[in-house]
């Protein structure tokens, strides 16, 4: 890989860690749209917990990983709220950062295919006054069209 895409992936991994890390720390707490909109009908008060009414919100239940050590947008056991929800972006951009390129990394072992013209799809190497027509057929430059 060339400097110049070095110093760009870099820079975009760069600006990825800096927006999930330090970012991401003040980000709305209100609820999005599908929130707000599941949450129609209920009485809310200031912690966002249902007090009364009737909405869809009401049989929301934890999700299976509510457990795990990365929920809730945050680290488990960091209890400063803005070290933890950081650590949390910072890892996310990594472990999407790292599938991203060993996914990259397999398609390129996978196989490659000389560039440069030197062989063409069926292995032969074309000869003085050979072209290529669209769609990949090869012809004779002196052929008639």
């Amino acid at each position: 890989m060339k400097n110049r895409s070095w110093a760009f992936l870099a820079g975009g991994l760069l600006v990825a860690l800096l927006l999930a890390g330090v970012v991401s720390n003040y980000a709305s707490s209100h609820p999005d749209g599908l929130d707000s909109s599941l949450l129609k009908g209920c009485t809310v008060d200031a912690d966002d917990t249902i007090v009364g009414g009737s909405c869809p919100a009401q049989q929301a239940r934890d999700h299976e990983l509510a457990d795990s050590p990365l929920a809730d947008y945050g680290v488990r056991g960091i209890r400063n709220s803005f070290v933890s929800t950081g650590l949390s972006g910072v890892l996310g951009v990594l472990v999407t950062f790292a599938i991203g390129a060993g996914g990259f990394w397999l398609l390129r072992r996978r196989g490659t295919t000389p560039t440069d013209g030197t062989t063409s799809i069926d292995g032969t190497t074309p000869t003085d006054g050979d072209t290529t027509a669209p769609g990949g057929v090869r012809r004779r430059a002196d052929a008639a069209s």
